[in-house]
């Protein structure tokens, strides 16, 4: 952040045609995305969203409404193009990538797809240890490779998505252990699971976390109680952050990664945009610990980096306010 293009941009903003704070928080979105970009004009152009997928041990505790083979049926839904995320994306001028760390099964070739699986699936957190460290460390590097892909085709806004069944239990349990929050806080329906399914996912959590112990490191953290894509998706925002691109959230597994990120590196913060507030109870938990805004609230729960796309458009809106005629350059009367 440039605190003095921040100012020259604040001082635009009070000179714009149109009534103080008319715009409401979008001028704030435009103020944070010149002092980022270090132009008083911001400008901003194709997006990319990586959506890394994986599966989860943790389903053989019942946790998840789908069965766990629907987590590569979906990956090849979004190669296809049959996806959500593959029309939201089309409509919000942004390129999708799929990247694979932990699918169960053998995925074809494809030009959208990275191939970086770590192994087939975590295990079962609620047993034990969901990957070792090296594992941990191997989906970080496999989330920047993906990132750095994206970033070198064009993307000038990146967000991540994720794809796994179950792993609204693993992104629950690295909330909690990451923010240090009861499961009741975090835990949510996910696909729609019932009482008992949530019952069941609470009981997860709790037996999960009570295997941490202080003086963990945030990776170690992840290692035990995560997703392979969680960790990749912390890799995908850490190398946009040090990329220097506006980096946009989605809703509660992505922002458990980020989350992972932010604790990697606290400065990552500003540059991330709330794209959405999910239904999911822990999300709200989640960017209030980062001290961000949903730009949409829209009652989303699909994940796939759906409400991440759906706001860029709106940044790219709030990137444009500054570009506007100042009184005195429209000739108008200010009154």
């Amino acid at each position: 952040m440039d605190p003095e293009v921040f100012a020259q941009a604040r001082l635009r903003m009070d000179q714009l045609t149109k009534p103080p704070r008319a715009l409401g928080y979008l001028e704030e979105v435009a103020l944070r995305l010149a002092a980022l970009q270090g132009r008083v004009k911001p400008e901003l152009g194709r997006g990319a969203v990586v959506v890394a997928a994986a599966d989860h041990g943790v389903v053989a505790e019942g946790v998840s409404a789908y069965p766990q083979e629907v987590t590569r049926q979906m990956v090849l839904n979004f190669l296809r193009g049959g996806a959500a995320i593959n029309q939201f994306a089309l409509a919000a001028d942004c390129a999708v990538y799929v990247l694979d760390v932990g699918v169960v099964g053998e995925l074809p070739d494809h030009p959208g797809l990275l191939k970086r699986k770590v192994r087939p699936g975590t295990a079962n957190l609620a047993q034990g240890p969901a990957m070792t460290p090296e594992e941990a460390e191997r989906a970080l590097l496999a989330g920047r490779e993906a990132a750095r892909r994206a970033i070198a085709e064009g993307a000038t806004l990146l967000a991540a998505g994720d794809m796994g069944i179950g792993n609204t239990t693993a992104a629950a349990a690295l909330t909690a252990a990451l923010l240090g929050l009861p499961p009741e806080a975090v835990v949510g329906r996910g696909t729609g699971v019932g009482e008992e399914g949530l019952r069941r996912k609470r009981q997860a959590v709790a037996r999960a976390l009570a295997r941490l112990h202080p003086g963990m490191g945030p990776l170690e953290v992840a290692a035990e109680v995560g997703g392979l894509e969680l960790v990749a998706i912390a890799g995908i925002y850490l190398e946009g952050y040090e990329a220097g691109l506006p980096l946009v959230l989605d809703g509660f597994p992505v922002t458990a990664g980020a989350l992972l990120a932010w604790k990697m590196a606290p400065g990552l913060r500003d540059r991330l945009f709330a794209g959405h507030l999910s239904r999911e109870p822990g999300h709200r938990h989640q960017l209030e610990a980062l001290g961000l805004r949903p730009l949409l609230d829209l009652d989303l729960a699909l994940g796939e980096g759906t409400g991440a796309v759906l706001a860029m458009p709106l940044l790219r809106a709030a990137a444009r306010i500054l570009h506007m005629a100042t009184f005195q350059e429209a000739g108008v009367s200010r009154g």
